[in-house]
């Protein structure tokens, strides 16, 4: 396990295809029985747009260039008009990581653009924001956090060993009053750190499992079988392993509640269905002509975030942004002509760009969805 590089600025975003075996958690509780049995399978409700279908759903616009000139890249919203992000300085030789709330800006972080800086791993509870930073002069990752009400960044620990960062929502999870992030020990191959803080400052704990894991809603972990040739789920409350079922050639990314298979033919993408860890509920959510948008599988395990490529996607890189509700079975269409997309905490999130280039970001509080 390597750390990840962090994402690309979003006007170079393509969206995803489907490749290697993947298996990642998302959010949820744990879920391993269903099924419907041989019952016929009702069609599927008419596709509609999101603002006919969710008329009180929390949406926001929020123009990507700052009252000083600079644009903002968010990193994570923390509600549909309150995004921490990132933005170069005026003079532009400093990055600085900005709490942006309507027309309002908080500087959390300023550091010079020469020494590289990295901000990444982002996460949130009610009180406090969190997340990981490096630089070239000093390569090893510091976890910092602010408080949401205010105030100065503090830095909350430099003690986070070979930190692993994957790109997706769970790379910082808080629970229990605690930080906790995955790790690689130096001299162990085939094991896996999870350390933890507590969310105020403190000692850092870790504890070994044996494998390689990455975190999921906590106290998830997931093997995705690169290395063990089994793919499962471990819950480290009770250290029960769950087997993943794997079949055919599908492409797998799994959570404790579904899985996305990406069923592929000899060459080509066939469809995209979800399914239960166990195998069972399996259900066609799209065709192969979609792709899915984001890493992480079933936000707030009811929402799968799909692209659909148009003849033009591969010059503009502009997709339409789709969203499949578990619940309703519906296929709904949110953006014609999203750049990319971006999804933390039950905040969905993309860009879009004008004629002359001017970008905006888009968001739908997925939470607020009845």
């Amino acid at each position: 396990m390597t750390p990840t590089a962090p994402a690309p600025d979003h006007r170079q975003r393509r969206w995803p295809a489907a490749a290697a075996l993947v298996v990642a958690l998302a959010a949820g509780s744990f879920l391993l029985f269903g099924g419907t049995g041989d019952a016929p399978t009702p069609p599927p409700p008419a596709r509609t747009d999101a603002k006919s279908v969710w008329p009180g759903a929390k949406r926001a616009d929020l123009p990507a260039a700052l009252p000083d000139g600079p644009l903002f890249t968010p990193t994570i919203f923390l509600d549909a008009t309150t995004a921490v992000g990132t933005a170069p300085s005026p003079a532009g030789d400093q990055s600085r990581l900005l709490l942006r709330s309507g027309s309002q800006l908080r500087e959390l972080r300023r550091l010079p653009l020469d020494g590289n800086p990295q901000f990444e791993a982002f996460t949130a509870d009610d009180n406090q924001i969190f997340w990981a930073e490096s630089t070239a002069g000093s390569p090893a990752v510091r976890l910092w956090t602010a408080d949401r009400s205010g105030g100065p960044a503090r830095p909350l620990t430099a003690d986070t060993g070979r930190a692993v960062f994957f790109g997706n929502q769970y790379d910082l999870v808080v629970a229990d009053g605690e930080l906790h992030w995955a790790a690689a020990p130096g001299d162990v191959a085939e094991a896996t750190e999870i350390r933890s803080i507590p969310v105020g400052g403190g000692k850092v704990t870790v504890r070994t499992e044996q494998g390689q894991w990455s975190q999921s809603a906590w106290p998830w972990l997931v093997d995705d079988g690169s290395t063990s040739g089994e793919p499962r789920l471990r819950n480290l409350a009770t250290s029960r392993d769950v087997k993943i079922a794997v079949s055919g050639l599908d492409v797998l990314t799994c959570g404790p509640v579904w899985c996305r298979a990406m069923v592929m033919g000899e060459e080509t993408l066939t469809r995209i269905d979800l399914v239960r860890p166990d195998g069972g509920d399996r259900r066609k959510i799209a065709g192969g002509a979609a792709q899915s948008a984001i890493t992480d599988v079933a936000v707030l395990d009811r929402f799968e975030i799909l692209s659909e490529p148009g003849p033009d996607t591969d010059l503009t890189g502009a997709a339409a942004l789709v969203v499949y509700d578990i619940t309703t079975g519906r296929t709904v269409d949110v953006a014609p002509d999203a750049d990319g997309a971006f999804a933390r905490g039950g905040m969905l999130w993309w860009s879009t760009t004008t004629g002359d280039e001017e970008i905006t970001w888009h968001t739908l509080d997925l939470r607020t969805v009845p």
